[in-house]
């Protein structure tokens, strides 16, 4: 009786998480969708702010849609250009030892660090290369925030590539860089790039880190060494504005954010889907 209890007092306490997580999705959605789409329009996505627009005038936040989509792509490459080796030499090279241990340590410890402080270290290091806020400086600040994620997540998903098929590839002849390269990255693919999604999503929403480092303009990004704008800040500063008007277009900018998080998951999903077929389960 009382092992009976006790499973219905737990699988109760499952479904009102469950119901907490979901309820607090739908809220957050059904707020954004209400109030960002009557002030939706064609000009809020092919055109720039122009002179006046956080007073309620003309204009888009074309220059925030594209500059965010750069910050992230940019961040994301650069920190799978850097994680990646990490994540191979940590499953296939490097054996259990205290410096390994303090390496996931330390990406740990990264990963909680809040944001605010990548964007000071971004922009310390920006003065000391003598750079100013730029898209530059942006994607090396969204790229360190990413790191962790990307390593952590990654080795996850590695670490489930079942041992008989890395023994069997060395049985072939294969080295453990041809190993890695054409038998493990292939079998993680699918976990690959919902890592990278991860990624990308903390990437394209973060505000904090790229406020020093990134800048701002009403312009379009044309070079990596000038102020690009962001959706999150965009929302940001539309929102601290004393015109109605203007705060509910931060709800039309939040709602084109979600709605590309939402396009690049399920594109993301697609594709994992396609290269499943080539995993061994």
């Amino acid at each position: 009786m009382g092992k009976h209890l006790e499973e219905r007092f737990f699988l109760a306490l499952m479904i009102a998480s469950l119901a907490i997580v979901t309820g607090s999705l739908v809220f957050i959605l059904t707020t954004v969708v209400v109030k960002g789409l009557p002030a939706l329009n064609l000009a809020m996505v092919t055109q720039v702010p122009k002179g006046g627009y956080y007073l309620g005038k003309e204009g888009g936040i074309l220059n925030a849609i594209t500059g965010s989509l750069a910050l992230a792509g940019g961040a994301t490459l650069l920190s799978l250009a850097l994680s990646l080796p990490v994540v191979l030499y940590l499953q296939l090279f490097a054996r259990d030892s205290r410096f390994v241990y303090l390496v996931r340590l330390s990406l740990d410890v990264l990963w909680g660090i809040p944001s605010i402080v990548y964007g000071a270290f971004g922009f310390t290091l920006l003065l000391f290369l003598g750079l100013r806020a730029s898209l530059l400086g942006g994607i090396m600040a969204l790229a360190f925030l990413e790191l962790p994620i990307l390593v952590r997540a990654m080795e996850e998903v590695m670490i489930m590539v079942p041992f008989e098929l890395k023994e069997a590839s060395y049985a072939l002849g294969a080295t453990r860089l041809e190993t890695a390269l054409r038998v493990v990255v292939r079998q993680t693919l699918p976990g690959l790039l919902t890592a990278l999604l991860l990624a990308f999503g903390r990437g394209i929403g973060d505000a904090a880190s790229v406020l020093f480092t990134a800048g701002y303009t009403d312009r379009l990004p044309t070079s990596l060494l000038r102020p690009v704008a962001s959706l999150p800040l965009a929302v940001f500063f539309q929102l601290g504005t004393p015109v109605p008007e203007v705060r509910e277009r931060a709800y039309a900018s939040a709602l084109i954010l979600t709605v590309i998080i939402l396009v690049i998951s399920l594109g993301t999903r697609l594709l994992a889907r396609r290269f499943t077929r080539h995993v061994v389960r």
